[in-house]
């Protein structure tokens, strides 16, 4: 699951079932919440320790973790909110780098938003018995679907980045996608990821354009205001001291 130099213009790079598996379930692993002591009750989720609720929400971080040009302009505008340096030097991390391109694989767009199909994945980890996923509603009517991380798997996940820490770059950035989607659902996640132009403005079907560009011209303006705030500053103290302030 190595990533290789960033693909020719007008290709579109895509990822195998197996790589789609372990990011699911580092995914699942680090981006799930504590199961209910009556969930695992029910049959299959014994062992279950985390879940992570609805295939809106799965998708919506999934999205996030494979385009790390969102998740950085994503990190920019919670900067300009907080003006919390970190968020500014996380996203100049991913942006200096190749990054968005290295680590990009692109999503196609759906009526509700970006979306790829996740089931040949999930056959993987469940037959290996590392998740299950358990559906509400009715036979002709599926209302959501949660998806379980079982105690195998967690131990699978860890054994995984021990013996290769490359797989430590998906952790990290999974924590940062739970960090923006705090406290968000997955209807919640959809509609900021809508705010994004170049995401709402993807023809249904086709793939969801990326925004590096864009975000790496943001950078480079907040940093030249960062310098030029710091510059001032430091120019007002020499003033008040040439006055004897």
């Amino acid at each position: 699951m190595v990533e290789g130099p960033p693909s020719p213009v007008g290709v579109v790079p895509v990822t195998s079932r197996e790589q789609d598996a372990v990011r699911i379930l580092l995914l699942l692993d680090n981006a799930g919440e504590p199961v209910d002591v009556a969930e695992r009750t029910l049959p299959g989720l014994d062992t279950a320790v985390c879940v992570v609720r609805s295939t809106v929400r799965l998708q919506k971080l999934d999205f996030w973790l494979r385009n790390p040009d969102y998740l950085a302009d994503e990190l920019l505008n919670d900067y300009e909110v907080s003006l919390e340096q970190p968020l500014l030097d996380i996203a100049a991390s991913i942006l200096d780098s190749e990054e968005p391109e290295v680590r990009r694989y692109p999503m196609l767009r759906h009526k509700f938003g970006a979306w790829e199909n996740i089931d040949n994945a999930l056959a993987v980890l469940r037959g290996a018995g590392l998740a299950a996923r358990k559906r509400r509603g009715t036979v002709e009517r599926v209302r959501q679907s949660d998806y379980y991380l079982l105690e195998k798997g967690r131990e699978v996940a860890r054994e995984i980045v021990a013996a290769e820490p490359v797989f430590g770059y998906y952790v990290s950035r999974v924590r940062l996608v739970v960090q923006l989607a705090d406290g968000l659902g997955g209807t919640q996640l959809k509609r900021r990821q809508y705010l994004q132009r170049e995401y709402a403005e993807t023809p249904l079907r086709e793939h969801i354009s990326s925004v590096a560009p864009r975000a790496r011209a943001r950078l480079a303006t907040l940093r030249a205001a960062t310098h030029d705030k710091a510059s001032g500053s430091g120019s007002d103290r020499q003033e008040g001291a040439d006055e004897g302030v």
